[in-house]
């Protein structure tokens, strides 16, 4: 279970996920991590992935149950989510496997989007990769609510 809390009418526009980011636009997005991870990255900032099906980026989603699973290979009580603006700048949709620009859409455009459902993401969730780290303003972090124990005595 994880805290979301509304940022209220001056945040930028977080349209559904499954459309895609206009270009030029800020959107909220989400980056899951791990706590050791997210101090490193509110210290030093983000740091694009060399690797990864888009290539290199740094990896986000609008979508908050996406960055929530991540890392996946960590109990959710380690992981935690930042919240960040982005300006996406011009947007390229890269909607199959093998699409011709997969992994060099960062010649010519700012940010990646998979849509969800599209066989791109095992989840079938929305994915966006940016760039350029300084498109990208980190808000605050989102911890998972510790769960209640549920033991009966």
């Amino acid at each position: 279970m994880w805290a979301e809390d509304d940022l209220g009418p001056t945040a930028p526009p977080c349209l559904e996920s499954y459309r895609q980011p206009a270009n030029g636009k800020e959107y909220i997005m989400y980056h899951g991590t791990s706590r050791v991870a997210a101090e490193r990255i509110l210290r030093e900032g983000f740091r694009p992935s060399t690797k990864g099906m888009l290539g290199r980026g740094v990896y986000l989603s609008r979508d908050l149950e996406k960055a929530s699973r991540y890392p996946l290979n960590l109990p959710e009580n380690q992981r935690v989510i930042i919240r960040v603006k982005v300006n996406v700048g011009r947007v390229k949709r890269i909607d199959h496997q093998g699409h011709p620009m997969q992994k060099t859409w960062q010649r010519r455009y700012d940010t990646a989007w998979c849509p969800p459902e599209c066989g791109m993401v095992e989840s079938g969730l929305e994915e966006d990769c940016v760039r350029d780290p300084r498109q990208i303003t980190v808000i605050d972090l989102i911890y998972p609510e510790p769960k209640e124990d549920c033991r009966i005595f």
